[in-house]
């Protein structure tokens, strides 16, 4: 389970499971396009990534596609997220 994360699980009154809630903390990266469009990407999940015309529409974006990209790598049995490391560099 990736760091940060915490899973709750939901029961009916006899004990059957019926879900459950993820909870996960990820890093974002948000840019400005050329055109002035927000660019949001989470460089854990490959290939997630979301726009908007403004910052917080970018980042409301950008947790839908989270959420629909861990749902697609669950049913496909890959991995949720890939490890991300910052590294300091010098130039």
């Amino acid at each position: 389970m990736p760091q940060g994360a915490a899973l709750s699980w939901r029961a009916l009154a006899k004990g059957a499971v019926v879900g459950y809630t993820l909870n996960m903390k990820l890093s974002v990266t948000l840019d400005r396009d050329e055109d002035g469009i927000w660019v949001a990407e989470c460089p854990a999940i490959p290939g997630c990534v979301s726009q908007g015309k403004t910052k917080p529409q970018a980042l409301k974006n950008i947790k839908e596609a989270i959420a629909l990209c861990l749902e697609v790598r669950a049913e496909r049995g890959l991995p949720l997220t890939v490890e991300t490391q910052q590294v300091e560099v010098l130039v």
